[in-house]
């Protein structure tokens, strides 16, 4: 069995940068990711006046500022490609009042942005976006109150907007959930000693007198991990044992899929990491059938959903994925990208408006994929790629490097029998 330590979370790693940032004193972070999505966070957190080490490294201490003591931007705010940073610098900023102008890629100026606007415009923010409804998003000097809001679409990226505007401005926010999403704002804001619970369906943010951050432990990337699970389960490498990976409940609906599918997976070693829980993740070859997914499992796997579809192509039967329409407005629309990388690459695929079907085989898989510059269309093919038998090339293998710059090194090692 080959042995693995996975980069950390990239989720986590651009929250521990921004409350690190706003809190008092000192925080060591311990588990940061190195990669172009956390550096674009990081040197924004820099431009309004964060000592933020250099993003070389993986452990890195930040002298806190204080909800008070950031300055406004004399330049523009680049994400880059990371939806993470626009959303959550959009209430950041917000709440500290600073006027600013958030910028960033192509692909990422195409992404919606009006539902984060919406609400911080309903708490008193001066913010607007572009007339798409995207980047570039201008926030002006504004000075924010209480806000009961309900979205109308699952994302962890608003709430958490919405909980750091709050927070910084010293105001009561509610944010009504119609499902569930990823917890780990709300776990690190608890570290920090600030009151956060739910009132039924509602997540809710007390005013805090202050904000003490010591320590930050960053887990794996559960979401990372999925790659070298699928490939593992495919008869790609040996059987896997991923190290202290973060099996946050709202980030291992894909686990939950692939054991649903028959997939021979396990958790050894459970313990808390800090705020988060992690485990050992034990994957095994395994013979996969196909599943339905949908409804309310769509968010705790949304980021996973390429390499389900690619996993499903070496399944027997057939699988469908519906009421995943948010995948159309992520780094590509990546319904069309999977589906029309299946079939270019000789798998049997079908486009659904708000999701695909794929039908196993195991017949050779070979051709070219367009990745269309997104990270998990290239890595879930490259798993595919990775495959005994199978020639398969991508046009952008370094897009990757936004979420895990040594992906493909990893893979090469795991490949090793």
């Amino acid at each position: 069995m080959r042995s693995f330590t996975l980069p950390g979370d990239k989720s986590i790693s651009h929250r521990a940068l921004i409350f690190a940032a706003v809190s008092t004193g000192r925080a060591r972070i311990r588990g940061v990711l190195p990669s172009a999505d956390v550096a674009s966070t990081a040197e924004a957190l820099t431009a309004m006046g964060v000592a933020v080490p250099v993003l070389d490294q993986t452990e890195m201490v930040i002298s806190g500022v204080g909800r008070r003591g950031l300055s406004a931007p004399q330049v523009d705010l680049d994400c880059g490609n990371s939806g993470t940073t626009a959303r959550l610098l959009a209430g950041l900023l917000a709440g500290a009042g600073l006027p600013a102008r958030l910028i960033g890629d192509a692909s990422l100026s195409a992404r919606p942005m009006r539902r984060v606007a919406e609400p911080l415009r309903a708490m008193g923010a001066d913010v607007t976006t572009s007339a798409a409804g995207g980047l570039p998003i201008a926030l002006g000097s504004s000075a924010l109150h209480s806000l009961t809001w309900r979205s109308e679409v699952p994302s962890a990226q608003v709430k958490s907007a919405l909980l750091l505007a709050g927070l910084v401005a010293e105001v009561r926010v509610a944010v009504d959930e119609p499902v569930p999403t990823r917890d780990h704002t709300e776990r690190m804001l608890r570290a920090a000693g600030v009151d956060v619970h739910l009132e039924g369906t509602q997540v809710v943010l007390e005013p805090a007198d202050r904000i003490a951050l010591d320590t930050i432990e960053i887990p794996g990337d559960c979401s990372s991990s999925a790659f070298l699970i699928g490939l593992a389960l495919l008869g790609g490498s040996p059987a896997l044992a991923l190290r202290d990976i973060g099996v946050n409940p709202g980030r291992t609906g894909a686990i939950d899929a692939l054991r649903r599918m028959g997939a021979s997976i396990r958790f050894e070693s459970e313990r808390g990491y800090g705020e988060e829980p992690v485990a050992t993740i034990i994957a095994e070859p395994s013979a996969l059938r196909g599943i339905t997914i949908g409804g309310a499992e769509i968010p705790a796997l949304i980021d996973e959903l390429p390499l389900l579809a690619c996993v499903a192509a070496r399944a027997e039967g057939e699988t469908r994925v519906s009421g995943a329409g948010e995948l159309r407005v992520k780094e590509s629309d990546r319904i069309r990208a999977v589906v029309e990388n299946l079939r270019a690459v000789g798998a049997e695929a079908e486009e659904l408006a708000d999701g695909f079907v794929v039908r196993g085989s195991d017949r050779p898989l070979r051709g070219t994929v367009r990745t269309h510059g997104d990270h998990r269309i290239a890595m879930a093919f490259g798993v595919l790629g990775a495959l005994p038998g199978s020639a398969i090339t991508l046009d952008a293998p370094s897009c990757v490097r936004v979420s895990w710059p040594t992906f493909w090194d990893t893979i090469a090692d795991a490949t090793r029998f």
